[in-house]
């Protein structure tokens, strides 16, 4: 018989030290975009002044695309510049504009704005991303934040815009071509990045249409170029953001922070 064998316990690990333990990493932001974000010139002007070497961070020249955080030190020249770097996510909000509605606070005519029906803020404002005309219907996009609204907008950004467009008549493929490979308005050449045919009844026809800029009544006055006359007109998308159907004329949704987040990725 088998003498018994005495039980060995683990040996007790020495408890982690705070210095041990891992630190978390901070987060970090583009320096040009917190350059801009403080007001002191648009994002591709605080690219200049980086490469030209006016911008410093914890003592060394910066370069365009550096990161900081909280705890780095950053200078134009012999002025600090301090960042509010806590999170603070814009607000953002989808409009589903009905036709007979204009996109300005203030109207000599007094007609019904697209503000009237947005939620009341009391420390910003809201700021429309893009406009539709008074008889153009669709989504229209809101946010608290003027550089997103800046980023979504400019025309070098080349977001894109997306139409479903009804017409008085049917489309050549002359004219589909016209309108696909530019034509010239009165302020400047225009083009559709995208034309799709969606059929129709009778005298009226159906076309999807993208664009990549934002002029004023731009998808009306190409199809006018053509001789063809827009009877409906309707903003389906914007960048990466479609039109709810659950979202019906004259009603709102405000985004969630998962669906925000997910259109700062995309304008980064």
């Amino acid at each position: 018989m088998r003498a018994n064998r005495p039980i060995r316990l683990p040996k007790k690990k020495p408890p982690i030290s705070p210095e041990e333990l891992p630190v978390a990493a901070s987060a970090t932001h583009k320096l040009q975009k917190l350059l801009a974000q403080k007001g002191l010139g648009s994002r591709r002007e605080m690219e200049t002044w980086i490469a030209a070497g006016r911008v410093s961070v914890n003592g060394k020249v910066a370069v365009v695309g550096d990161r900081v955080g909280a705890e780095d030190t950053v200078r134009i020249g012999k002025r600090i510049i301090r960042f509010d770097l806590e999170e603070r996510l814009p607000r953002v909000m989808l409009y589903h504009k009905p036709e007979g509605e204009i996109v300005s606070r203030q109207d000599p005519q007094g007609r019904a704005s697209v503000f009237d029906k947005l939620p009341h803020l009391k420390s910003s404002k809201w700021i429309a991303i893009g406009r539709l005309d008074f008889n153009t219907s669709g989504l229209l996009i809101f946010t608290t934040d003027g550089a997103l609204a800046n980023r979504l907008m400019h025309p070098r950004f080349e977001v894109e815009r997306e139409y479903a467009v009804r017409v008085l008549g049917e489309l050549t493929s002359e004219q589909i071509t016209q309108l696909t490979t530019g034509i010239e308005l009165a302020d400047g050449p225009a083009s559709f990045s995208y034309l799709a045919d969606q059929g129709g009844e009778g005298s009226n026809h159906w076309y999807r249409v993208i664009l990549k800029e934002g002029k004023n009544r731009e998808v009306r006055r190409m199809f006018e170029a053509v001789g063809l006359t827009v009877s409906r007109l309707m903003r389906v998308r914007f960048g990466s953001i479609n039109l709810p159907p659950r979202v019906k004329r004259g009603q709102w949704l405000e985004l969630d922070e998962k669906e925000i987040r997910r259109l700062l990725n995309f304008v980064e």
